[in-house]
């Protein structure tokens, strides 16, 4: 693999050989400060804004959740209410009955009830008559009792529901105000944050051409390498494994890494190290997922993911390389040549600067 340099144009070579030997003879240093120091705003800010950005997911989990509540006893009044319209048709209905039931025995006076105790045949007869009467009369009292304590219990549930309800709504409104003052604030955040990546880049340009000049003053050449894709055979590349520190992993954490890399890279243990190494870089990275699984699966990352590729690789089980390269990235290793990268892209379709491992271009940033 070969690292693929920006071309000085002819007719400036002769003008930045000569001013980086003017150059040389004067101590330079790189203006390390003020890029670390845009670094740190930058973490600073990204970590603000993932922050303000999970709050704002949770305050959306709880709105949609609060909205869910209002539906609900929206329903359960409606019903309650329904239920109070039967009880208060029943209340109706059992006092017009009871009111039919006296204005009857008032227009035909006590002959009625004593004609139906004397036709009695016989003592026990005439009890039972007895207490048929009496009980016709406890039976409209207790109806009517049992209709208006139903009654009084329905409107009291309906009371208590309508008061959740404005509790819910004003809940609901609330966590809407505090999700337009975050949006505002991630808005803002993000604004700075694009500023201050804008200043660091340029630090980051204006640093590297310094020491671009410089170098070219000292080698008065320039290197010009170009792509070449040999299969992951190897090339200008820094081939030698670093420990960049192991991490906890479950057997389904390995598994899928080595699906992953096997569908991404050539199987050769440096082209499926780089791409490990890329994923691992992003499980330590505060800017990505901090799991294996969550990187692996982020949206619109991995190609392989959405075309079913991966599943078909999990499926048929991953090859033992990809299985050992795998373990050996959770375990720590990393190819050094790509230790600082967190993107790569397949060679042939991109025209990115990088380091060229098997078919894929390792870059830092996009």
């Amino acid at each position: 693999m070969k690292i693929y340099k920006k071309r000085w144009m002819q007719s400036g070579i002769a003008l930045i050989c000569s001013l980086a030997i003017v150059l040389s003879v004067f101590p330079v240093f790189a203006d390390n400060e003020e890029i670390k120091n845009l670094e740190n705003q930058t973490s600073s800010l990204e970590n603000e804004l993932q922050g303000i950005n999970e709050d704002i997911l949770a305050l959306s989990d709880e709105i949609s959740t609060t909205e869910m509540q209002v539906e609900m006893l929206n329903g359960e009044i409606a019903r309650t209410s329904d239920e109070l319209a039967d009880a208060k048709a029943n209340e109706e209905k059992q006092y017009e009955d009871m009111k039919a039931r006296i204005k009857y025995m008032y227009e035909h006076g006590n002959a009625t009830l004593l004609e139906l105790l004397f036709s009695a045949e016989n003592m026990s007869d005439f009890l039972n008559k007895a207490d048929f009467i009496e009980n016709l009369s406890e039976y409209d009292r207790n109806a009517l009792n049992e209709l208006q304590n139903i009654h009084q219990q329905i409107e009291d549930e309906q009371k208590t529901l309508e008061t959740q309800q404005a509790s819910l709504t004003d809940l609901q409104e609330q966590l809407q105000s505090q999700q337009e003052q975050l949006q505002a604030k991630a808005d803002a955040t993000s604004t700075d944050l694009a500023a201050v990546q804008a200043k660091l880049q340029q630090a980051k340009d204006e640093e590297a051409a310094r020491i671009a000049a410089e170098e070219e003053a000292r080698k008065q050449a320039a290197e010009d390498a170009a792509a070449s894709v040999d299969n992951g055979s190897g090339g200008g590349y820094d081939d030698s494994v670093i420990n960049g520190g192991g991490i906890s992993a479950s057997t389904n954490d390995v598994t899928l890494l080595a699906a992953i890399i096997q569908c991404e890279a050539y199987q050769t243990y440096d082209a499926l190290l780089a791409v490990a190494t890329v994923i691992m870089n992003r499980v330590e990275s505060p800017r990505f997922p901090n799991s294996i699984r969550g990187v692996i699966y982020a949206s619109g990352q991995f190609e392989p993911v959405w075309t079913g590729r991966l599943d078909a690789v999990l499926q048929a089980g991953p090859t033992s390389l990809s299985m050992q390269v795998a373990q050996d990235a959770i375990n720590g290793s990393r190819l050094a040549a790509v230790s600082d990268c967190y993107y790569f892209l397949y060679a042939h379709g991109s025209n990115r600067d990088g380091i060229i491992i098997g078919d894929n271009v390792f870059f830092q940033s996009w």
